[in-house]
């Protein structure tokens, strides 16, 4: 069962500090550029805690890990970060845009018993990365906090759990409210009414969650956990390092919105660029979209919308710097029919016809290549891959539709991992609205 908690959740002093200048997007999806913008915006900004900045006479006492402790200590110290002095579930609203669409998504930051992926409490979805793992656990045994909540989902069909949050906050104005730099508005509230926690925590408790985006920093939950028991023993069920900080929301939300992660691929060897659609005409019926300088923008309009009808019949879009054409490559029915050695939830995706057939087939990638973050890089703007292959920072661009929340739920219910990278639930849970500190001597009630 999940076991769901109300906690002291530490926060920005609001009376010190304008929120909007100090919250960032989760560490993954930050720039270098933005890297700089967010150290220059406001010297508390949150940034310095989640990724902080190397320097040149780093070691193994002094580096961005213990500044970020450093900073965290004197942020309490100074009162710029206060500790709550009741347990909270803090409840959240999110409005933004996306295309020319309006939407709200609610979310509830709480705290959640850690479990093992083989319990079938937390289900993951994607794959991780080992050298992204490894420095999580590196800021995480520094700092001993959670900084950034991990993003899962529950269903929730009829809005029982959502409504109860409601009603418990109704004509209650936010505690926090703001617009971010990228033109999100964010609300916060304090849910602090214990029989309103019971009733949530019962509601939550048989329902399975589903990691949608912060695999890496779970799975860095459960190494810290063994780490501090391999060092104290078995630690109490109260003991906050059993917990880590969730932000949880419902897959019927409306609001969640989830936005392809189109692959940017470098360092393909010419003979492999160059015989690529002899290849891929193997598996693929392909058709080529050609243009000119004068007709390009035309012909990527109807490239972008061929892409889009074809995304029940797992079509892809692909560009690279030799051809003067957009493709389309939809999969022939035979060729994925054949395919048994892949469960059938995960033949169900473009992103395992692009990992196994293209990557793996076609351009003859092994799982090192795949894994490495400088061969493939992401974006979820179909104009941003083009522009980088034009621009020569990338050799060729794989452009997909995005995965379906059904899709999601129907791997992680078979236990099932996607490649990495699968899906991009838009927007990403901001950081720095509540964190939560995992000191032995904050105890989980």
């Amino acid at each position: 069962m999940a076991i769901v908690k109300p906690f002291r959740g530490i926060r920005y002093n609001t009376e010190k500090l304008d929120i909007s200048k100090v919250v960032t997007p989760p560490y993954d999806v930050i720039s270098e550029e933005e890297q700089d913008a967010y150290y220059s915006c406001d010297p508390y900004n949150i940034i310095r805690l989640i990724l902080g900045k190397k320097l040149g006479n780093d070691n193994q006492k002094q580096n961005r890990y213990s500044r970020a402790l450093e900073c965290y200590e004197t942020w309490q110290s100074n009162s710029y970060l206060l500790r709550d002095n009741e347990p909270a579930l803090y409840l959240t609203n999110m409005k933004f845009s996306t295309g020319d669409q309006q939407y709200n998504r609610y979310g509830l930051i709480a705290l959640v018993k850690l479990e093992s992926f083989d319990s079938g409490v937390v289900r993951p979805h994607e794959k991780t990365f080992s050298k992204v793992k490894a420095d999580r656990l590196q800021l995480m045994m520094s700092c001993h906090a959670n900084f950034s909540p991990i993003f899962s989902l529950f269903s929730d069909h009829d809005s029982s759990i959502l409504n109860t949050m409601l009603a418990s906050i109704e004509n209650q104005p936010p505690e926090i409210a703001f617009e971010d730099d990228r033109q999100q508005s964010h609300e916060l509230w304090r849910i602090l009414d214990p029989q309103v926690h019971a009733t949530i925590q019962k509601a939550m408790a048989d329902k399975p969650l589903f990691i949608a985006d912060g695999h890496h920093r779970y799975e860095t939950a459960l190494q810290y956990l063994n780490v501090l028991e391999e060092e104290q023993g078995q630690l109490p069920d109260t003991h906050p390092a059993r917990y880590v900080m969730m932000y949880l929301s419902s897959m019927d939300d409306p609001g969640l919105v989830i936005l392809p992660a189109h692959r940017q691929v470098t360092t393909i060897p010419d003979n492999q660029l160059k015989n690529f659609l002899n290849k891929a005409t193997q598996y693929f019926d392909i058709k080529s979209l050609p243009f000119d300088k004068n007709t390009k923008s035309k012909v990527m309009k109807q490239f972008i919308q061929g892409l889009i009808d074809g995304k029940n019949l797992h079509r892809l879009g692909c560009y690279d710097k030799n051809h003067s054409a957009f493709i389309l490559l939809t999969i022939k029915p035979e060729v994925l029919a054949s395919e048994h050695q892949i469960e059938p939830a995960l033949r169900d995706l473009d992103v395992t016809i692009l990992t196994q057939i293209i990557f793996e087939r076609i351009l003859e990638m092994d799982q090192q290549k795949q894994d490495d973050e400088n061969q493939i890089t992401y974006t979820t703007s179909i104009q941003q891959a083009i522009d980088n292959v034009d621009q020569g920072k990338c050799d060729m661009a794989m452009l997909l539709n995005a995965t379906r929340i059904e899709q999601v739920r129907a791997v992680a219910n078979a236990s099932l991992t996607m490649p990495r990278k699968s899906t991009y639930f838009y927007p990403k849970v901001i950081t720095g609205l509540v964190m939560n500190d995992l000191s032995a001597t904050q105890e989980i009630t």
